[in-house]
């Protein structure tokens, strides 16, 4: 049992609750796209898809997070001593084993499945790799380091996982406009967790040289830009769902989303950046919006 509990806690469990409520609604909203007259019906007949996506993608994840903590483990020391490796409750070689096991199993369940999504997989974790691994690193720097997250979260699984479920239902490569609200929306999203998940960290990542906006403007700088920035992603997704004339439940869509975006910023706006333990748990309740928008996206689809 504390030997699972370690392995959850490795596994970065935010991280994993966001892909697997992800690959879900995409799948969801797939299942709507191919068979909009009987999508209900649907979504038993094509589990067999899903499974093996979700194996893949969750072991990804924890392929790509275990990476980086394996990297990070001196920075961690100051930044996050409660995790597994820096206190002690998992060996390195464990670690090892564990991203090792992850990364093949990502693979096999994707080559499995069909090409697009092996491919998917592998471009994902092509870019998770070298975010964390000498010689490019992508993290010492935080453009770089924002461009791999908003273009993995962002651009890679709202737009691969759609095309991937779409041509295991039809065997046709097509990408419908229902996802792009979504992947503007999750861009957005992913660059602002990008700023705001190393404002707690400056000490470590000071004394080690990793140029995040937090250090190289400041704190507050980093987490103004991130609210600014969530605050377009609702207001343009929802601005794109009304052009694009998508068929969901508009009324439970924008009203939802309204009332998240007055939380959002009713939250901000109580965050006092000189006090370390709210602002984690602010960063927490941030992925909390990342997982309510996936389910009000798939919802509004089949709410009518």
């Amino acid at each position: 049992m504390n030997y699972l509990k370690t392995f959850w806690a490795f596994s970065r469990p935010h991280t994993i609750i966001g892909s697997f409520l992800s690959i879900v609604s995409l799948f969801l909203i797939a299942v709507a796209v191919a068979f909009p007259d009987s999508s209900s019906g649907a979504i038993a007949g094509n589990l067999p898809v899903l499974w093996p996506t979700l194996i893949a993608a969750l072991s990804c994840n924890i392929y790509i997070t275990g990476l980086n903590q394996l990297q990070d483990i001196e920075i961690d020391k100051i930044n996050k001593p409660w995790l597994p490796i820096p206190s002690g409750k998992l060996s390195i070689n464990q670690a090892r084993w564990i991203i090792g096991f992850c990364g093949i199993v990502a693979m096999g369940s994707a080559a499995i499945t069909n090409h697009v999504l092996f491919i998917l997989i592998g471009v994902i974790m092509l870019v998770g790799t070298a975010y964390s691994m000498p010689p490019l690193k992508f993290k010492r720097h935080h453009l770089a380091a924002a461009a791999s997250i908003l273009f993995v979260r962002g651009v890679l699984v709202n737009v691969g996982m759609p095309v991937h479920f779409l041509y295991a239902f039809t065997r046709k490569l097509q990408l419908p406009p229902d996802v792009w609200p979504l992947t503007f929306f999750v861009v957005g999203f992913s660059l602002a967790i990008a700023w705001f998940k190393d404002i707690p960290d400056t000490g470590g990542d000071s004394a080690f040289k990793i140029k995040t906006l937090a250090l190289s403007l400041s704190p507050r700088a980093a987490f103004r830009y991130g609210v600014g920035v969530v605050s377009v992603s609702y207001i343009g997704l929802l601005v794109m769902t009304a052009f694009l004339s998508l068929r969901v439940n508009h009324l439970f869509f924008f009203s939802t989303h309204a009332l998240l975006l007055l939380l959002f910023l009713a939250g901000a706006s109580q965050v006092q950046l000189n006090e370390p333990k709210k602002l984690k748990i602010f960063y927490l309740v941030f992925w909390g919006f990342f997982f309510a928008e996936y389910i009000v996206y798939a919802l509004s689809y089949y709410l009518h």
